[in-house]
């Protein structure tokens, strides 16, 4: 059981690190301890992509379910399932990627871009 909730917390963990690499920009612009951790985090975000990496949280989660039962195709609860469906989304690599980039592009520019009354 304890690997379970183990595995479910790295599911919400992961969709909230996501969310953080699309919007940690716009918090990162005031706040330079969260620019530290948020520029790194888009480099190696655009690294897994660019080389098809898994991310390591994927493998944590895939180790965790299967220490909880080896058997079970989906042992997570209602929400984590849904989580799951947004971060492991089945598109094409190469629209990943581009949306990779994207998130790269417009949060490069919240950073470099001319501060306008912030």
């Amino acid at each position: 059981m304890l690997y379970k909730l183990l595995a479910d917390g790295v599911v919400i963990f992961h969709f909230l690190w996501i969310l953080f690499l699309i919007f940690g920009g716009i918090w990162g612009r005031r706040y330079r301890g969260v620019r530290l951790v948020h520029v790194p985090a888009l480099v190696f975000a655009f690294l897994l992509e660019l080389f098809g990496w898994y991310c390591p949280l994927t493998y944590l989660e895939v180790w965790l379910r299967r220490q909880h039962d080896p058997a079970l195709s989906y042992a997570g609860s209602f929400i984590a399932h849904y989580l799951e469906r947004l971060i492991y989304i089945e598109v094409e690599r190469w629209l990943i990627f581009l949306l990779t980039l994207l998130i790269c592009g417009v949060n490069g520019w919240l950073y470099l871009g001319k501060r306008r009354g912030v």
